[in-house]
């Protein structure tokens, strides 16, 4: 898999959040300013090459859908977030955080319980025990 540009993450956002849309419907989602048309279907097409974008043809129009999950690619995402700026530790990203955002212990301590939660939460929902 490979990295979304953030122009390219702008549109499978969108994708994610349709399902199945038409060109126009995603640049109806878009934030102002919004881009052309054609660099809203120019950028679809380049996702449909890398893989992340499928199409349905109806006459000379296509429905984009998504290819790749959003949770996927999250998850790829943060695991090259996480190696390029924090050696892959987990550790080093929640000290940076707690340092540029002044957590204190209480706050860090409610914070990792909430991360526990939600990996409990994920065994139990996935089937896995620990």
């Amino acid at each position: 898999m490979k990295e979304l540009t953030k122009a390219e993450e702008e549109i499978m956002q969108v994708l994610w959040k349709l399902e199945r849309a038409f060109v126009r419907d995603v640049l109806e989602e878009l934030p102002e300013p919004k881009p052309a048309y054609n660099t809203v279907s120019t950028i679809v097409r380049i996702l449909e090459t890398k893989g992340f974008v499928g199409h349905e043809a109806f006459g000379k129009s296509h429905q984009y859908f998504p290819l790749v999950d959003q949770d996927k690619y999250k998850s790829f995402f943060l695991k090259n977030f996480m190696s390029g700026y924090f050696g892959g530790s987990f550790e080093k990203l929640v000290s940076f955080f707690a340092k540029d955002n002044n957590l204190n212990v209480n706050e860090l301590d409610q914070l990792m319980r909430h991360v526990k939660q939600d990996l409990d939460e994920n065994d139990s929902t996935d089937g896995s025990h620990t």
